[in-house]
Order: structure tokens, then sequence, then C-alpha cells
């Protein structure tokens, strides 16, 4: 199943402004893409996901356990901007597997570094493998970041960050029996991230707004 997410347009940052600057719930146009041994489906964060922008010193807890660990073999950006939109981004990720491994939809980590489309994403991921009774185990590898400013106004700055995901090392796992569904690396082990990032000038946090997820990415092939 395709991630789609609403393009960087002048609608697109009208709508993550009002989101960081209101609390406004965002649209629901994404969609998920095939996650390893899960079938997603639609879902709808709680009212938290689209509360006002988190602060530095809220930060949540990310850790994941020993048995997974997320690879990001980015180069920083020498703009300092894009530098912490990249971070975000890739904490966005770890919070997303934080709530997987967490089996919380709910899961406050997620929450605080998305709202609108991307945190309904979140949301729909984790529900999947609740369902499925299932968590992650491996190392999942993202690589080839790229990031490009996305506009800004008096109080809203939008950086869009792109990278490619390898999943051939992470693996789907039962909760019940602890068996890991192995899987080999073809095509469909590479997926292509488009996150725009948003951040209000007086806060150092970046915040998820839409996601698109590329599945079977050939551009992402190592």
């Amino acid at each position: 199943m395709a991630r789609r997410a609403l393009p960087t347009t002048a609608a697109a940052f009208t709508a993550a402004a009002a989101l960081l600057l209101t609390g406004c719930g965002g649209g629901d146009k994404s969609s998920s893409d095939d996650i390893k041994g899960a079938d997603t489906g639609a879902g709808s964060p709680s009212a938290s996901a689209s509360a006002s922008a988190p602060t530095a010193a809220d930060r949540p807890d990310v850790s994941l356990p020993k048995d997974l660990k997320l690879a990001f073999d980015f180069d920083k950006p020498s703009d300092a901007d894009s530098a912490a939109a990249l971070e975000d981004a890739s904490n966005y990720i770890r919070a997303l597997n934080h709530g997987i491994t967490k089996h919380d939809p709910h899961d406050p980590a997620y929450q605080y570094y998305s709202a609108g489309d991307a945190a309904r994403y979140a949301n729909s991921q984790i529900k999947a493998y609740v369902k499925g009774g299932w968590t992650l185990t491996g190392t999942d590898r993202f690589y080839r970041a790229e990031t490009t400013s996305a506009g800004q106004s008096k109080a809203v700055k939008l950086v869009r960050v792109e990278f490619c995901e390898n999943q051939a090392k992470v693996y789907g796992k039962e909760l019940k029996t602890g068996k890991v569904l192995y899987t080999k690396e073809d095509l469909s082990s590479f997926q292509k991230f488009s996150v725009l990032m948003a951040s209000t000038k007086n806060s150092p946090v970046w915040r998820a707004e839409q996601i698109t997820v590329t599945g079977k990415a050939k551009e992402c092939q190592e």
C-alpha cells in the first residue's frame, strides 16, 4: 500500500503553521505502506498528538530494547536549522519504534515529535503491530539524508528531510512465541522517506507534520 502525504506547497505551509501555533489537527490524506509482518490500517492519534508545540526540556524517552538498533548514517548539515530538523526527524523515527516496542498507540514519544498526518501515520503503524501481536528485532538502517528549506513565516520554519531505509536486517517478532519472522533482502527492503519538519522560531524542537514513504525504492538500493 502506498503512503502518501501532502506536498510542500503554500497550503501545506499554512497547515503546518496552524498546527504549531494553534494546536489544530491536520488533514487525513496519509495512508500506510507495507511493514514487516503487518497489514496496516488507518488510525487516529489521541488528542494530545495535536497539542501545542513542545519544548526542549520536555523531550521524551525514545530508548529501545537491546535487540533493536536504529542506525542513522547521516552527515550533519552545515546549516543549523537543517541539522536540527534532521536530528528531530531521526527522533521521530526513534519515537515511532519506541511506540511499536512498547505496544502503545498513544505513546507520548511520537506525539511529542509529530502532529497532523505524521502523527496519524505513526499511530496507524503502532496499531498494526499491536493488532498483529508483533514487535521488532534486528538493525534498521537509515542513510542518504538530504535537507531542503521549505519556507518560513514570521513564526514558523519548515525543512523537508528525505532519506533512505534498508529494512533487510530488521524483522518482525511474535510477542507470544518469540518467533522471529525472517525475510530475505529484495527490492521491498528499501524505502524512501520524505518528512516535512516544522518549528516555531522560538523553539529548538522540530516536529514532523507530513510524511511520504515510498516502498520498493530503487534509488535507495545499495
